[in-house]
């Protein structure tokens, strides 16, 4: 066996084999990490020109030497393998001058079900092949340790139709997209050009949730090097539309009505249509108080559709990934993520995608994750990933290079 470059090709073709893989182990992300400026290899470990394990791996100059990474992989279909890749990868970055080794890999840890119980049991073997060939673990961890999640929901798409979708969510979750589905939310892709508008509602969100946003540089580049993999999908209403669709479906009600009414007269002691007939009325002073606010918003915005909120998909073979996201709180009351959320699972369905990747949640069970209960509306699974591994090819040079950064205070 043999670690070896591979072309950007051959390892895409592996990678599109594999069944747990993603995104950011694509030709696609090397494509916009060299765009960023990393120095992106693709390396395989091979054996009579077969693939046995491969990774995209992105280096970057830091002070002394080189940092090299492999974020969400190695890709690999058995496991029997990985002791040999990851010897040969220590010893191809001590080759290459290379001062810290990040390895990040995709394999899942632990299983939980939506609730955060364990469906699973722990797989410590993930660490201890790592740790027994002289990596450092930084630990299973909660949030986001260097702003990247190490806990994922997900939810499984095989066997679901567009028919059966909403009947797999949760009870609020029903309630939800039904609910979104009443106002005419609108789905539009943007274009490259108009990516300012994703940018816009992006910075929105991150001021309000305090985290960095990244740049429409970035969002550019992300668009030019997924191409047809990456959707930036946005929500959009016409309030002068919602406002005439109040007015038709409340004259609709008040003719149900005007027949309960009638019914009543032929039947004055049925609690069961005086029930009805409350509930009606009920129903009908909801749409008073919509229309109300429904003026005001068309009198501020006019006949324009307005953006409610926005995401980015992207879209492999084995899984479809929510990447980014932002909405506008004004809005809030019209649930327009729920619609971006059932517009990608519909599409996940149509392209033959067996799964859903929502991203990253805190790994906290305690009320406290609002991310997670938004997600926790289509009821999916919790899955935990084993974290952040470390290999200094030269350790004494890293800390002495480390002990004089401190002492300049960088």
């Amino acid at each position: 066996m043999v670690l070896t470059s591979i072309t950007s090709t051959e390892f895409q073709s592996f990678a599109d084999t594999i069944s747990n893989r993603s995104f950011i182990q694509s030709e696609q992300m090397g494509v916009l990490l060299g765009t960023r400026g990393a120095d992106v290899t693709y390396l395989a470990l091979k054996e009579d020109a077969e693939i046995l394990v491969a990774a995209l791996v992105y280096t970057l100059p830091m002070t002394g030497g080189l940092h090299m990474e492999i974020n969400c992989g190695p890709i690999y279909s058995d496991s029997r393998y990985l002791d040999a890749f990851y010897n040969c990868l220590k010893e191809y970055a001590k080759s290459r001058g290379v001062l810290q080794l990040i390895v990040k890999p995709y394999d899942t840890y632990q299983t939980f079900d939506s609730s955060g119980q364990p469906s699973s049991e722990e797989r410590k073997e993930i660490i201890s092949t790592l740790t027994n060939l002289g990596f450092q673990h930084d630990g299973l961890m909660t949030g986001y340790p260097g702003g990247e999640p190490d806990w994922l929901y997900l939810k499984n798409l095989a066997g679901i139709t567009e028919k059966t979708l909403l009947t797999t969510f949760s009870k609020k979750g029903k309630s939800l997209v039904k609910k979104a589905n009443t106002f005419g939310i609108k789905l539009k892709k943007l274009q490259r050009e108009e990516l300012a508008i994703f940018k816009r509602i992006t910075t929105k969100t991150s001021e309000r949730r305090n985290y960095s946003d990244k740049s429409l540089e970035y969002y550019q580049h992300f668009y030019d090097s997924f191409k047809d993999k990456a959707e930036f999908i946005i929500a959009t209403l016409n309030f002068n539309e919602y406002l005439n669709r109040l007015e038709i479906e409340q004259d609709r009600l008040q003719a149900k009505i005007e027949e309960i009414k009638t019914k009543l007269l032929a039947n004055p002691n049925s609690d069961k249509i005086q029930n009805t007939l409350r509930e009606y009325n009920s129903q009908f002073d909801s749409f008073e108080l919509r229309k109300t606010e429904a003026k005001e918003l068309a009198e501020k915005y006019g006949d324009e559709d307005v953006v409610l909120a926005a995401s980015l998909f992207v879209y492999m073979p084995q899984e479809v990934t929510y990447l980014f996201s932002g909405s506008y709180s004004e809005f809030s009351k019209f649930y327009a993520p729920a619609i971006l959320q059932e517009y990608v699972m519909l599409e996940c369905i149509k392209r033959g995608i067996p799964s859903y990747n929502l991203l990253g949640i805190q790994g906290l069970f305690d009320g406290s994750d609002g991310v997670l209960r938004f997600k926790q509306n289509f009821n999916g699974y919790i899955v935990r990933k084993p974290g952040t591994f470390r290999y200094y090819p030269n350790p004494f040079k890293f800390k002495c290079l480390q002990v004089l950064k401190k002492l300049m205070g960088r």
